[in-house]
């Protein structure tokens, strides 16, 4: 069993780095999640953590947890009024042209028999929007610096596939999936302001799997 790593801990948050594999609800087929490991994450309180956002199973890093009924309300209200700085680190499965950019993408969701569902690029879809920077490239990839301004399903993904042309590395349904063992693709940074109290402020170390390709701490500054 994989243990769980803690970056930021207080009265009312909890901020866990979440290794890539692991869902957080249970899979309707079964199988580890960390919806059977809440009780790991009390701490010593009595109540067990609740996750305040998602994360896609494939993604590893920054999962932010409320450890009380009124803060999961305050945390939700961050995150609906954008007041949440999120920091992605994404491996793309290809050369980009450029050095940083935007990308303002509508997304909406589509459902079919033989691909199930997905996210697509649609001018009537939910804005999406978000800003990004290259910061290496290594053997054909480039490893890149997502902040999303919006938290839409797959954002990340459906905007380096359309945005950048090229889906990110492993990703098995906007990409080939058969070029990694999973979408290369990791919640570096979390910050949360809050009224009165210092930040909920948390940083995920480089995944293993990031560094196999040639990817370091000096890539990404730190």
């Amino acid at each position: 069993m994989t243990p769980l790593s803690i970056l930021f801990e207080d009265g009312e948050a909890l901020v866990l780095d979440k290794p890539a594999g692991l869902p957080i609800e249970r899979p309707r087929a079964g199988g580890p999640s960390l919806e059977d490991r809440a009780s790991e994450l009390r701490l010593g309180f009595a109540r067990s953590p609740v996750p305040v956002h998602r994360l896609d199973t494939d993604t590893s890093g920054c999962l932010l947890f409320a450890r009380n009924p009124g803060a999961l309300k305050r945390f939700n209200a961050a995150f609906e009024a954008r007041a949440v700085e999120k920091v992605y680190l994404g491996i793309v499965a290809g050369p980009v042209a450029e050095d940083e950019g935007t990308i303002s993408l509508s997304l909406s969701k589509i459902s079919s028999a033989e691909k199930g569902w997905r996210m697509i690029a649609a001018k009537k879809g939910k804005p999406a929007v978000t800003h990004w920077r290259k910061l290496a490239a290594r053997d054909g990839l480039t490893l890149v610096e997502f902040r999303p301004e919006t938290g839409r399903t797959h954002q990340i993904r459906i905007h380096a596939q359309h945005g950048l042309g090229h889906a990110l590395l492993g990703d098995p349904v906007y990409g080939d999936g058969n070029s990694a063992a999973r979408t290369m693709l990791h919640a570096r940074a979390l910050t949360v302001h809050r009224d009165g109290k210092p930040p909920v402020a948390a940083t995920a170390p480089l995944p293993a799997d990031f560094r196999a390709l040639g990817f370091g701490d000096d890539d990404i500054g730190a």
